[in-house]
């Protein structure tokens, strides 16, 4: 077996007139016209000078020219670098500075903030908007539509993903072409996708869910995807007739539950409802059954590993766990000081190995060296338990991150961010339950003394440096922050004391 990505295009444009991609009031795109796209998008990459190797920093909104980007980068063997398009320019003059990209795709509304950055990291920009028009489509447009590249290795990385720690410094996670192939092979197997398959994809692109998860499996499938630009509920409802799988984080599910037209008969052609990014409250679990008849299969992965575990396809899908891992992975809780392996039925950190396993932090050896065991187990950071059943359960984190709405924030980097501002004194950001985003980010504040701040006027003065995902939905102006003897914040105590901050009857105003 090829064990690279080139067996997915192999596979899926054997058949050039099946199509890959259904578009509300647009033409189909099948895939013979994506594997020519993505041949004269390869063919753009390499003239603006992308050799195998090369970083290709993207941050574009979603388009059939965006997917058929990604693509065209394994053609090349170039390394994928997709980010968020809520970044700020300030936040992206750290991701370039430290991928130093041959080039940089983005948004023409962003070109002219961009650029100077990318001069500075000795990068070349091109563009590409929401429609998929922009001077990288020019380029492409002029060039053939078949594309030779260099066969690729296993050990090859693939893609960068930036993910952050808490000291607030993002790392790159370097993931192989065998990484990415391996879950894109698991999981087209374990879920039963076939080509009779329609996807609903209504998720980004520049995170591992939306791109890799729902991409290389349906590729790898030979399906087709309804593609839409974002989630809107009420085209979702629609729309759910045609399709056979939804892939959504919690945040969907939850806003499909509240809509009055998501029945059971809405429901009826979907085969397969899977959730990810962040935690599924039980309560969302149950509540989605008994609408719909359908449990929802939930799993679990990262960033650095891609998909770790499944709940089954066939069996029970228990509300609260994350299921089995993957054909091939390895998965075990240990003390996290010691990694001391635990017993069945023990807390302790999730430590995994595997073909899924990230190859290591991009120009972070010592990072990389700090999170393996010498046995080749990765430390997750998470705290789970496994029960007797073999199912995993995830109870909590050894790290403050915070998953909202299926993206990760860190509390440090807000934390700077409000200290930064004149008055302020210290910040305490947390995470707590918020019934649509999982977890809602809330800042605890402490002015200087004789100062006066509100709410209002910090959310406004922290708007340009911060996407919007990461902005707190609620600031408290507190006189100080709990403390246990050592000086040390007990972040413990604010999320009990503000645990229902979010809860459903307050949410109106949160």
């Amino acid at each position: 077996m090829v064990q690279t990505l080139s067996i997915l295009a192999r596979d899926a444009f054997a058949s050039p007139d099946k199509v890959l991609l259904e578009r509300p009031r647009l033409p189909p795109v099948t895939y013979g016209d994506f594997d020519r796209l993505s041949a004269r998008l390869a063919h753009a990459v390499s003239a603006r000078g992308v050799d195998p190797g090369d970083r290709v920093a993207v941050q574009v909104e979603k388009s059939v020219e965006a997917l058929a980007l990604y693509i065209a980068c394994m053609r090349v063997g170039a390394v994928y670098v997709p980010l968020n398009t809520a970044y700020t320019a300030a936040e992206m003059q750290y991701f370039i500075a430290d991928a130093e990209p041959s080039l940089v795709v983005c948004d023409p509304a962003q070109a002219a903030q961009l650029a100077p950055l990318a001069e500075n990291a000795g990068s070349r920009i091109e563009t590409l908007d929401a429609d998929g028009k922009g001077t990288l489509v020019d380029l492409a447009s002029t060039l053939p539509d078949t594309f030779s590249g260099r066969a690729a290795k296993p050990d090859d990385v693939a893609a960068i993903l930036y993910t952050s720690g808490t000291t607030g410094r993002s790392k790159g996670a370097m993931l192989t072409q065998g990484n990415l192939l391996s879950n894109a092979l698991a999981l087209t197997n374990i879920w039963r996708f076939s080509s009779d398959d329609v996807l609903l994809h209504a998720l980004p692109i520049y995170h591992t869910h939306g791109l890799f998860v729902a991409t290389n499996v349906i590729l790898r499938a030979g399906a087709s995807m309804i593609y839409l630009p974002k989630f809107d509920v009420d085209e979702v409802i629609s729309l759910l007739p045609r399709a056979t799988a939804m892939m959504g984080v919690p945040t969907f599910y939850t806003r499909l539950l509240a809509h009055p037209g998501f029945t059971r008969e809405a429901a009826s052609s979907i085969r397969l409802f899977i959730s990810g990014s962040a935690p599924l409250l039980a309560s969302t679990h149950e509540e989605f059954s008994a609408r719909t008849g359908h449990a929802i299969l939930e799993r679990y992965g990262m960033t650095e590993t891609g998909m770790i575990t499944s709940n089954p396809y066939d069996g029970d899908r228990i509300a609260g766990t994350v299921g089995f891992p993957l054909p091939e992975v390895e998965i075990r809780v240990a003390q996290p000081d010691t990694g001391e392996v635990l017993a069945q039925g023990e807390i302790g950190v999730v430590e995994v190995r595997g073909p899924n396993v990230f190859k290591g932090y991009w120009r972070m050896p010592e990072k990389t060296a700090q999170e393996f065991r010498a046995d080749g187990f990765f430390v997750t950071g998470d705290i789970g338990r496994i029960d007797e059943r073999g199912n995993l359960h995830i109870v909590g984190r050894s790290k403050d991150l915070i998953i909202t709405g299926g993206f990760n924030v860190y509390p440090k980097e807000i934390e700077l961010a409000i200290d930064a501002l004149e008055g302020v004194a210290e910040t305490a950001v947390i995470g707590i339950p918020h019934p649509d985003f999982g977890e809602g980010v809330m800042a605890a504040v402490v002015p200087q003394p004789g100062v006066e701040l509100n709410e209002a006027q910090i959310l406004e003065r922290i708007r340009g440096n911060l996407a919007k995902f990461k902005q707190p939905k609620r600031i408290v102006i507190v006189p100080e922050l709990p403390r246990n003897t050592m000086g040390k914040v007990q972040k413990n105590v604010l999320r009990e004391q503000y645990r229902d901050m979010f809860a459903p009857e307050l949410t109106l105003r949160a």
